[in-house]
Order: C-alpha cells, then sequence, then structure tokens
C-alpha cells in the first residue's frame, strides 16, 4: 500500500476519476458525487468523518481506500493518538485479518511525516 509514492497515488486516482467520469452513467455519476459531499463538514467534523472513512475501509480491507483515507486523516491534522485510536476500533471489528493493514497504514503514516519534514 504505500509502496507507491503518495504524489504518484493522488494523481494516478485522480486520472481514474476522471476516467470513470467520461465513461460513467448518471448513476455512477451521482455515486461518486455523494461520496464527495459525505466527507463535507456537517454536525461531525471532516477530521471524525476521515476517521471513520478509514476505519470503515480497513474493515473491509480495502487497500486503494486505506492509502486515500490515511492521507486524508492526516492532511485534516488528525494526531497520532487519534489515528491508533480509530485503528484499535477497527482491528477489534475486524479481527486479527486487519493486521497486514495496519502495519502498512502505520508505515504511509511514518511515510507522510517524514516527507512533512523535508
Amino acid at each position: 500500500m504505500a509502496g507507491k509514492p503518495i504524489n504518484t497515488f493522488n494523481k494516478e486516482r485522480k486520472e481514474l476519476n476522471n476516467t470513470v467520469m467520461e465513461y460513467g452513467g448518471l448513476s455512477m455519476k451521482r455515486f461518486f458525487s455523494l461520496d464527495s459531499q459525505v466527507y463535507r463538514k456537517g454536525k461531525l467534523s471532516e477530521k471524525t468523518k476521515e476517521l471513520i472513512g478509514l476505519v470503515s475501509s480497513l474493515v473491509l480491507r480495502c487497500d486503494d481506500c486505506i492509502k486515500y483515507h490515511t492521507i486524508q486523516c492526516y492532511e485534516k491534522g488528525i494526531t497520532d493518538n487519534e489515528l491508533e485510536e480509530a485503528i484499535s476500533i477497527g482491528l477489534i471489528v475486524g479481527g486479527s485479518i486487519t493486521i497486514p493493514h495496519i502495519r502498512k497504514i502505520f508505515k504511509l503514516w511514518k511515510e507522510l511525516k517524514r516527507n512533512a519534514k523535508l
């Protein structure tokens, strides 16, 4: 998951989303729009919503989603302790099968923090 550089991941994700929008019909475009709308600030903060997205992705074991939400959590200012606490919930809900993904989350988190210091 953390193998690709973050900028490469973000660029590829944007290009792939643009391709989906090129070929996708109205239903697909509505779904994608709803996906972006649900993470906007509402009664819950954007930080909280990204943590929920990360934990949900962890439990579902979707590597791309985990990577995306980990990056978003970092960009929204999630602390190390907040991240660990949320991931602990994912571990309890998802069980030991989530451990390989948790390793990758922390590896990516470390990379994000290291890149910010450069």
